[in-house]
């Protein structure tokens, strides 16, 4: 989704119609209704930055919350949706925001699948863990690192109780959806020697697997696969 954009929803439209506004949407949005014999598919990217209560510059590919959120409670409720499939490619962001969408991924009922494809960076990890099954390809990249925050900081106990309440809330929700422990993904966040002038990781594809932050090494055929398994056991 790129600035001044949202997300196409899901449309009653059929034949030529269904064709023209599903071409639209690809180039406009990154988001596809898909109709196959094995269920309906929607598709949604989440790339670039994670965009929360402040507007990120006009040159920035956005991924816009009061977009997405919405969006997901519609597909939540749509009968005509069977399963959604998340394609990531994220630099992270705003936490509260994408911490948002991620725990109202977590909450869907209907089969989700994600896929992380370049990247799925910061909080980007929780997008990235919130969906039922979880695949990245070999060359994706997971950075994790501890709670950020730009603009004016006060220097106070409060400030410093605030960053560690937020960044173990992002803990809690990471190992709760995935195979690592908190204490394992917490080491992760504060680790010294993996990044210059910095501290935290950086995870490739089967490395995040390994350290139970993804399900499964795999591509859009694997991550479809799954989905489509998913729809078959929500129908029966």
């Amino acid at each position: 989704m790129t600035e001044n954009t949202k997300p196409a929803e899901p449309t009653g439209e059929n034949d030529s119609g269904e064709t023209k506004a599903t071409t639209q949407n690809i180039l406009d949005f990154g988001s596809a209704l898909t109709r196959t014999p094995n269920g309906t598919v929607y598709t949604l990217t989440i790339i670039g930055q994670i965009e929360g209560h402040s507007t990120a510059p006009n040159t920035s590919k956005t991924t816009k919350y009061e977009h997405v959120l919405p969006l997901l409670a519609k597909l939540e409720e749509s009968d005509e949706v069977d399963g959604v499939l998340f394609l990531l490619n994220t630099v992270g962001g705003d936490v509260e925001a994408g911490l948002a969408i991620a725990e109202l991924i977590a909450s869907m009922t209907k089969p989700t699948v994600s896929i992380v494809l370049g990247g799925s960076h910061s909080i980007g990890v929780p997008l990235a863990v919130a969906a039922k099954r979880s695949f990245a390809v070999p060359s994706a990249a997971m950075t994790i690192h501890p709670v950020r925050m730009s603009g004016t900081v006060i220097a106070a106990p409060q400030t410093y109780n605030y960053f560690q309440r937020l960044q173990d809330r992002i803990v809690a929700f990471v190992s709760g959806h995935s195979q690592i422990s908190a204490e394992d993904f917490q080491a992760l966040m504060l680790k010294k020697d993996d990044m210059a002038a910095d501290v935290g990781s950086v995870l490739y594809g089967e490395e995040a697997v390994r350290k139970g932050i993804i399900d499964a090494v795999g591509g859009l055929s694997d991550g479809l696969a799954c989905l489509y398994r998913q729809i078959e056991e929500w129908k029966t």
